[in-house]
């Protein structure tokens, strides 16, 4: 990547004896829009507070449009920051709050009006400048402090979870609505965030974090394919994972033969396969398995089988497909969704998919 728009480098934060991160490196090009996801304590949020200057490292540089940012304090790094919970001044009408870093930046009260009226308009809140905090809706909420962030044209736009207080309807419809706002404007964005749906369906690049590390970093699209190791995997919710030994293009497991990727070196790996590469077929083929349960996701079954021997499976079943619970069922596995995990050092050993067996 040329000329990053923001680059960490070696970022390190030490809480005692724990780094909150460590020696991270990452680089965010302009207009680039990326999610960091993580569970509690990956280390996500305390990145976003390092780059926005609330948080001091001790290691490591942030460099924003390749100047160093050490010593910069917050209100002068032409950062926009988004907090989970909008902090909006209560005391102030949606303009007053929209208004704020217009004011604190010297602009006239024209300059202010226009851009004011403009922002709302985008976010989709036309003529609500006298509206009242008080008066809106959480959804509402989160627009007035989308737009006030967006006011002053920060070169770099950080939201912190920024649509985890609302309901899921209402999440799915405005990070439709982000994607497109973001990309209308040119706007770069780093975002945080533990759903894994919303930074799928925002995100140009994700990127997972795990004890203060990068874990993995990619496309939605190369991170849900291709998940880096067995952390990676279970995080985004894949927990068809079980100990293979490879030899001559196949591997043995519990669940019995399983083609891998060409190329995968023989030895001993861990593997996934993904429900949608979990194929149902008649009891007298296939591993035998048992429906143990159902679990309708919207878009398709989830069914639990139960193998003789090893670990749980779960397949993605069309709605009209799928087996009742209590039924026999064989398995067989489609190559294209087996996935052949690091051993935690980084190491992938296969991504071109293999033959069914």
């Amino acid at each position: 990547m040329t000329n990053p728009l923001l680059s960490l480098r070696d970022a390190t934060v030490r809480f005692g004896a724990r780094a909150a991160l460590d020696a991270v490196g990452l680089d965010v090009a302009e207009h680039e829009i990326v999610c960091v996801l993580g569970p509690s304590g990956s280390g996500k949020s305390t990145l976003l507070r390092v780059v926005a200057g609330l948080q001091g490292l001790d290691a490591g540089r942030v460099l924003l449009g390749g100047q160093d940012q050490g010593g910069v304090p917050a209100h002068k790094r032409g950062v926009g920051l988004m907090f989970q919970d909008h902090q909006l001044f209560p005391q102030r009408d949606v303009a007053g709050n929209v208004a704020f870093g217009l004011r604190m930046h010297g602009a006239s009260r024209g300059e202010q009006a226009d851009r004011v009226a403009e922002l709302l308009e985008l976010v989709g809140l036309p003529k609500a400048q006298r509206r009242a905090v008080a008066s809106l809706s959480g959804g509402e909420q989160q627009r007035v402090a989308l737009a006030r962030a967006l006011a002053p044209r920060p070169r770099l736009l950080m939201l912190d979870e920024p649509l985890g207080q609302l309901d899921r309807s209402l999440r799915e419809r405005l990070v439709v609505e982000l994607r497109e706002l973001f990309g209308e404007l040119g706007t770069t964005v780093l975002a945080v965030t533990h759903d894994q749906g919303e930074a799928f369906a925002l995100a140009d690049r994700v990127v997972v974090m795990r004890d203060g590390r990068i874990a993995q970093s990619g496309s939605p699209l190369e991170v849900w394919q291709r998940p880096a190791d067995e952390f990676v995997a279970r995080f985004l919710g894949f927990d068809n994972i079980v100990a293979a030994t490879v030899s001559g293009g196949g591997a043995d497991t519990v669940w019995g033969k399983v083609s891998v990727p060409e190329g995968t070196p023989a030895g001993r790996h861990k593997i996934l396969v993904r429900p949608a590469g979990v194929r149902l077929v008649p009891a007298d083929e296939g591993l035998p398995c048992v429906v143990t349960a159902r679990t309708f996701r919207g878009t398709h079954v989830a069914v639990h089988l139960q193998p003789v021997e090893g670990p749980r499976l779960e397949a993605a079943c069309a709605l009209r497909r799928a087996p009742e619970v209590g039924e026999r069922v064989g398995v067989g596995f489609d190559a294209e969704d087996v996935v052949v995990l690091a051993d935690g050092t980084g190491r992938n050993a296969g991504a071109t998919p293999a033959k069914s067996l």
